[in-house]
């Protein structure tokens, strides 16, 4: 009687195991393929799909404006200027998810970036970046990249591809003049 319990209850284990595992494959099959299907809300409050960049490279960064990592606007700034006219475009998007490091307005926070490091690459209106009230881009991207690719703080790094598929992801610690970085979006850029 022993062994049969045993084995009843080494089946159950095996049977939910089982199941998760398909879940999780079928939550990845039903999740979209390109990240041009998701939209954000740009700073001005007008509707920002990210079908809009098709046929760009896109640099998506979480962004804080009092952050230590803050001094990387100057760094996405220079990027974009850099590479805007070979199809890359730099999207921030602030957060407040983080140490609480984005406190501001939306009107705050574009003239804060504005007046600081002279960014005029878009920005998005606050969202959150982690956790299960994630935005649905950032949820599909950690889905699609792996638990390791989600944001652990502000200045997290996703890049795609000029059809909308996802190329790589950078830590915060990553800057965007690193040679890692650098060489990725000159990969993607559009031929």
């Amino acid at each position: 009687m022993h062994y049969i319990k045993k084995l009843v209850g080494g089946f159950l284990i095996l049977m939910l195991f089982f199941t998760a595992a398909m879940e999780t494959v079928m939550s990845a099959e039903k999740s979209p393929e390109f990240a041009h299907q998701f939209s954000f809300v740009a700073i001005d409050g007008q509707t920002l799909p990210l079908s809009r960049y098709a046929g760009k490279a896109v640099l998506i960064v979480n962004t804080a404006s009092r952050c230590g990592f803050t001094r990387q606007y100057a760094d996405l700034q220079n990027l974009w200027e850099r590479y805007q006219d070979r199809g890359l475009v730099v999207l921030g998007v602030p957060s407040n998810d983080f140490g609480a490091q984005e406190p501001g307005t939306e009107a705050e926070i574009k003239s804060f970036c504005e007046v600081n490091f002279d960014v005029n690459f878009p920005l998005t209106e606050k969202a959150i970046v982690k956790g299960s009230g994630a935005h649905p881009f950032y949820q599909w991207a950690g889905d699609r990249l792996g638990a390791m690719s989600k944001p652990r703080w502000n200045f997290h790094k996703y890049l795609l591809t000029p059809d909308g598929r996802l190329a790589d992801w950078f830590s915060s610690v990553t800057s965007p003049k690193a040679g890692r970085l650098l060489r990725a979006v000159e990969a993607v850029l559009p031929k």
